[in-house]
């Protein structure tokens, strides 16, 4: 999966911010990437994928980027109410239509970006572990959650993306699970995720 990166690429400009007005994850972009960071947090891109019925009815708003480090650092002290953090460790590449955050949680040093665990930040301090990696964020994807959805109740009965299922079979066919195990046991690895972000809290 080291190739592939939830249509995220580098143009060299824009705030990094959301391209699209809707909140379902439609008619979207979506790129094949290298995970290689440069200076601007971007990745380089190598070719463009157009799918038009991704994650139907999923509330996610993909950003054409990585956020830029000084709007993550704005809210992210909003946010925690501390003026001392800057979010420096998250790479936040999405939102829900109710202002929540998604994004990479660099906790596995020297590991490519996709391979690090995916966060979820609710608009009303709500915080969780969703994915180990990309991998279980695309059968989350696939199953029809949305991280807001898998972050609140990963049990419900959703419906399914064929066009999420196909990119997952063809780039994570090994890590196929259903949504209870994928955030069961992103949060078994990460226990103390709540607990960092309440320690920054003020």
């Amino acid at each position: 999966m080291d190739d592939l990166a939830l249509g995220i690429h580098a143009d060299g400009s824009g705030s990094g911010g959301p391209e699209w007005s809707t909140s379902a994850v439609q008619g979207l972009d979506w790129l094949r990437v290298v995970p290689v960071l440069d200076d601007r947090r971007r990745l380089s891109r190598v070719t463009k994928r157009r799918e038009t019925d991704l994650a139907s009815g999923c509330d996610f708003e993909l950003y054409d980027s990585f956020e830029a480090p000084e709007k993550t650092a704005w809210w992210f002290r909003l946010w925690t109410g501390n003026e001392t953090v800057d979010g420096s460790e998250f790479r936040f590449f999405g939102t829900t239509g109710t202002g929540d955050y998604v994004g990479f949680w660099l906790a596995r040093s020297g590991e490519p970006v996709t391979r690090q665990p995916i966060v979820y930040l609710g608009s009303e301090g709500e915080r969780g572990v969703i994915a180990r990696d990309l991998d279980d964020l695309l059968w989350l994807f696939a199953d029809g959650f949305g991280p807001q959805e898998a972050f609140t109740d990963p049990s419900r009965t959703t419906e399914p993306s064929t066009a999420f299922q196909a990119i997952a079979e063809r780039y994570a066919p090994a890590k196929r699970s259903p949504a209870t195990e994928i955030v069961a046991e992103a949060q078994k690895e990460f226990p103390g995720f709540s607990e960092l972000i309440d320690a920054m809290c003020r």
